[in-house]
């Protein structure tokens, strides 16, 4: 099975998953939900790699990363950033962690209007 992103391998997204399970929202919403999360989730990585990268490697990685090519992406990454990968999953988890936590708030918001 083909991965939607370079990364998708290092994404758990189980504890998202069951915290969006716990709001008492449709389907849609929550479809809706997991989209912008995934947004984020992106936007981040991409924003991760950039940074490492000077101007003309910035190039080469969106234009890969455009043409979907997974394993061009991961040679040119760990050629030109030093633990690319842990660095994505750093960014990964950090973002999930702050999704999770406003999801958390979320709940709660919604439990109390309710009591």
């Amino acid at each position: 099975m083909k991965h939607k992103h370079f990364y998708s391998y290092l994404i758990e997204s189980t504890d998202i998953t069951l915290e969006l399970g716990e709001l008492r929202i449709k389907k849609e919403e929550r479809l809706h939900l997991l989209s912008l999360v995934d947004a984020n989730l992106h936007s981040s990585v991409v924003a991760t790699v950039l940074e490492q990268l000077d101007r003309e490697d910035k190039k080469i990685f969106l234009k890969n990363l455009s043409e979907g090519t997974h394993d061009k992406i991961w040679r040119h990454l760990n050629l030109k950033i030093k633990n690319a990968e842990e660095r994505i999953q750093a960014s990964v988890r950090k973002v999930t962690k702050e999704l999770v936590d406003d999801i958390r708030k979320a709940h709660k918001l919604n439990k109390n209007s309710k009591s």
